[in-house]
């Protein structure tokens, strides 16, 4: 029974998050899963327009439901700062994608400089598109690719 974090802006809730979600439910197995999500001031983007939080909240509840990921214990809530209860809740692990594995990393030097003891990161790979880049939401955003990688342009 694990207790594990992880945690998002999920846009577009794409495959790569799917992929990061699952495997935070796979790895809790009979524990919980504590999933941050971005604020809305922390998702605003120069570039584009990002859904609020409860719209991204709602897909993510509904993806859980759906794939019955929610016969384990989930509890989500609203990320203002990069590191969320991580700081001050033990955690059996992380899981991140490599484009927030720094802030892992960070995460388990503030734990460890308040004496915790440090959480186990879980680093999965970006799951690639059709033309063998990550999938991200800026790319889902600019047209260039649907959630699934598929190429649009």
């Amino acid at each position: 029974m694990a207790k594990v974090a992880v945690g998002g802006t999920f846009e577009y809730l794409h495959d790569g998050h799917k992929k990061l979600i699952n495997k935070a439910f796979e790895l809790a197995s009979d524990g919980e899963v504590h999933i941050g999500i971005t604020s809305d001031r922390m998702a605003r983007r120069p570039d584009r327009r990002v859904s609020d939080y409860n719209t991204r909240k709602n897909l993510l509840i509904r993806y859980i439901s759906d794939s019955s990921l929610s016969e384990t214990d989930y509890h989500i809530y609203e990320l203002n700062n990069p590191y969320g209860l991580t700081l001050k809740e033990d955690y059996d692990c992380i899981v991140v994608s490599p484009e927030t594995y720094d802030t892992a990393l960070k995460i388990n030097d503030l734990r460890i400089n308040s004496g915790y003891k440090p959480i186990e990161i879980i680093r999965i790979d970006y799951v690639m598109g059709q033309d063998g880049l990550p999938i991200s939401s800026t790319r889902i955003s600019q047209g260039i690719i649907d959630a699934h990688g598929r190429l649009l342009k």
